[in-house]
C-alpha cells in the first residue's frame, strides 16, 4: 500500500517541494549512514529505483559463501574466527545456514555450489569498530572438535597406493606405515589407526626417504 501510494504522489505534495522548485525532501525509512550513493548526480530516475543505500555500521553481520560440501558440516551456533581483516582476531557464532545454494563461477572459470551462512560477530563492538560494510575477511569455523586426539602434519602424509602412509622414526630409522586418517584441516589431520601418542614422524620425506632408512633429527 506505501508503495502504491508513493507512485501517486505529486512532487508539489511532498515536504519542501513545489512545482516551482527545484528539490524535494525525501526521508529515508530508517536512521543509518549513507553506505553507496546509487545515484550520484542528477537525472531522471524511475519511480521505485533506489537512491542510495543506508545501514549501521554498528550494526554488522558476516556473510559467508561456503562451498555446499562444507556447508553439510556447519550448525548453527557453531564458533568462529575471523581474521585478516587488518586488525585481531575476533570471535563470532553462526546465526544461520541458508537452506538453498546457488551457482557461482569462480576465478577458474568453475561453476561451484555456494550456500550463504550468516555470522554474528561476539566480542565487544569496540574491537571491530573499523570494520565496515563490504570489507574482506577470513573466516574459519569449528565443525568438530575433540580434546583427544592423535594428529600429525600433513606434510607427512604420502600415498601409498589408495592408502595414506607416513615414516615413522624408530630406533633411527625411517618406518614405512600406513595409516587411517579422519578429520583434518589445511594443516594437520586426526590419525585414527596406526600411530600412538608420541610417535615421531619424518616431514616433508625426499625420494630418499625410503622404509629402513638411517634418518637424523635436525634443527630448525
Amino acid at each position: 500500500l506505501m508503495s502504491a501510494e508513493a507512485r501517486l504522489i505529486e512532487p508539489d505534495q511532498l515536504e519542501g517541494g513545489s512545482r516551482d522548485s527545484c528539490c524535494m525532501t525525501l526521508r529515508a525509512p530508517v536512521d543509518g549512514t549513507v553506505l553507496t550513493l546509487l545515484t550520484e548526480s542528477e537525472q531522471v530516475v524511475a519511480a521505485g529505483a533506489g537512491l542510495l543505500e543506508i545501514g549501521d555500521p554498528a550494526n554488522l553481520e558476516v556473510i559467508v559463501p561456503l562451498l555446499s560440501s562444507d556447508a553439510v558440516n556447519v550448525r548453527e551456533g557453531a564458533a568462529a574466527t575471523l581474521d585478516q581483516w587488518g586488525g585481531p582476531s575476533l570471535a563470532a557464532r553462526v546465526r544461520r545456514v541458508d537452506p538453498a545454494a546457488y551457482t557461482k563461477v569462480s576465478a577458474l572459470g568453475i561453476e561451484e555450489q555456494r550456500v550463504d551462512a550468516i555470522l554474528d560477530l561476539a566480542d565487544p563492538p569496540e574491537t571491530w569498530r573499523n570494520l565496515g560494510h563490504g570489507f574482506r575477511v577470513m573466516v574459519h569455523i569449528t565443525t568438530w572438535q575433540n580434546d583427544d586426539v592423535v594428529r600429525v602434519p600433513l606434510g607427512a602424509l604420502f600415498r601409498k597406493g589408495s592408502d595414506w602412509a607416513v615414516f615413522r622414526v624408530v630406533d633411527g630409522r625411517a618406518v614405512e606405515t600406513r595409516i587411517a586418517i579422519g578429520h583434518r584441516t589445511d594443516t594437520i589431520a586426526e590419525v585414527t589407526e596406526g600411530l600412538s601418542p608420541g610417535d615421531t614422524v619424518v616431514l616433508h620425506p625426499s625420494d630418499q626417504v625410503v622404509d629402513g632408512v638411517k634418518v637424523a633429527a635436525r634443527e630448525g
